[in-house]
């Protein structure tokens, strides 16, 4: 083994030992201390020796630990005792600067378990690493406060309220629990939270409370994919109530053509078309479902204001026969219960974008996440590096001025011949206003400011998304 296998010009290796699993590097430090660290004198003198085992990072696919033969020194001038400092290692931890920094970044893409294999540390010590490094990482980014917020959730092992930025598609942060206290905690540390304007969400009341808590000036609106996929529920309830009706093929059949029942009318494509007037015609209640919700649907493509949804609304649930009705239910009680909320989607049709997307996020991030705690996963989605939306701030117009003219004399000729005006003027200006710049006005300079520093949106969800299947994640 060569001399130089840390690449650490601070120690100076005297031998190598190799194992099966590890290699155990013997050292000292090269440059031993010339002062005292109490008094500054430089009349030191030994004072005995100690062994510290100082781990490293893995290499050669081999765990690696240095043993320093750290030396104590003695102050002649004051008395004191100190040991020699150990470059290039962890101030809180018996390990290397670069090892600390490896697992803080190794923790974002890996288990804890394995990172513990590959060092030789206990799984709890990486945990800890891993707890410090999101602190720095919390620390270095500030995402921006979205004018346009959504409040949404994502299933990984439990529900979590995931906040996001509705206008850039982006994820801010992720919150343990949907629980009304932590939604108003956070909410309540936001930065710049008198900017959001609106606040698009699903119709769960810890969240409309936080918010009025919080951001009274926000106006909250129900996103509209939360409402209309109570309608696909709707046909969805409909149709599990037929199965006792049905032979067992026409159940398989039944399941395998569910898609058409929940697809758009408009959508349907020419062989749908024939499936769907099938069942229908075979099973009215299911027709009846079908044209329910198209029409739940239409309230929403037909209506330019709340007072036409409103009555759109009331038409629709007016329509609603005896034999469905229990299958709509929890649709009309929603919309009764959240009216004032839904209905303002119609004057202001803020809508989480990303729903879509957000769900494959989950279908992703729940194969992928097993032997991840939640904060590890929190940690991947915001802080990976390449998944943050930036842009520009440009610097704040800066309008050109000429020099300020003042008016230094505007002759009107009230009464007096055309020939006798002039009073010593050239030809033509008599009449008008004569222009002379202020003394003291500084001459017009155009500086061009450099762009501010870029805003940070939080982490883009599309790319995310690629990351993660493409195995990059």
């Amino acid at each position: 083994m060569p001399a130089n296998i840390l690449n650490l010009p601070d120690f100076k290796v005297q031998r190598v030992e190799e194992a099966d699993y590890d290699y155990h590097v013997y050292a000292e430090v090269s440059n031993p201390p010339g002062v005292c660290t109490a008094c500054g004198s430089d009349r030191l003198i030994g004072h005995g020796r100690n062994e510290q085992v100082i781990r490293d990072l893995p290499t050669h696919g081999k765990r690696l630990a240095i043993y320093v033969d750290t030396r104590r020194w003695r102050c002649q001038s004051c008395g004191k005792t100190f040991m020699e400092a150990l470059p290039a290692v962890n101030a809180k931890r018996e390990m290397t600067d670069r090892l600390v920094k490896w697992i803080g970044q190794q923790s974002l893409k890996r288990t804890f378990a394995s990172i513990a294999d590959d060092t030789g540390l206990d799984e709890k010590t990486i945990r800890n690493i891993f707890r410090d490094h999101i602190n720095e990482l919390e620390a270095a980014f500030r995402f921006e406060t979205p004018k346009w917020m959504g409040i949404d959730e994502i299933h990984l092992i439990k529900p979590r309220c995931v906040i996001s930025n509705i206008r850039n598609n982006t994820i801010i942060d992720m919150l343990p629990n949907r629980d009304k206290k932590t939604v108003v905690n956070y909410l309540y540390n936001l930065q710049g939270k008198s900017e959001v304007q609106y606040v698009a969400m699903d119709m769960w009341t810890p969240y409309r409370d936080a918010v009025q808590a919080v951001l009274p000036d926000a106006r909250i609106v129900i996103d509209k994919f939360h409402v209309v996929r109570m309608a696909n529920d709707a046909v969805e309830k409909v149709r599990k109530n037929l199965r006792e009706q049905l032979t067992p093929k026409q159940r398989r059949g039944l399941m395998h053509d569910r898609f058409v029942l929940l697809k758009r009318e408009r959508d349907l494509n020419d062989k749908e078309v024939l499936l769907l007037d099938g069942w229908t015609k075979n099973y009215p209640e299911l027709g009846v479902a079908y044209r329910l919700k198209e029409g739940f649907y239409a309230v929403y493509e037909g209506s330019g204001s709340p007072d036409a949804a409103l009555a759109a609304y009331a038409a629709w649930n007016k329509a609603v026969v005896p034999e469905v009705r229990d299958a709509f239910g929890d649709l009309i009680r929603a919309f009764t219960n959240w009216q004032p909320w839904i209905l303002n989607y119609f004057e202001h049709p803020v809508t989480n974008a990303y729903t879509e997307s957000l769900n494959s996020l989950i279908r992703v991030m729940n194969r992928l996440g097993r032997g991840y705690s939640f904060e590890a996963l929190r940690a991947k989605i915001l802080f990976t590096e390449g998944v943050h939306k930036h842009k520009l701030s440009r610097p704040k117009f800066e309008r050109r001025r000429e020099p300020e003219l003042a008016v230094a004399e505007e002759v009107m000729g009230y009464g007096v011949p055309d020939d006798a005006m002039g009073y010593g003027l050239p030809p033509g200006h008599f009449g008008k206003s004569v222009l002379t710049p202020r003394k003291g006005t500084p001459k017009a300079e155009h500086p061009h400011e450099p762009p501010g520093p870029p805003k940070n949106y939080g982490a883009d969800i599309n790319t995310l998304i690629e990351l993660l299947e493409s195995g990059r994640l």
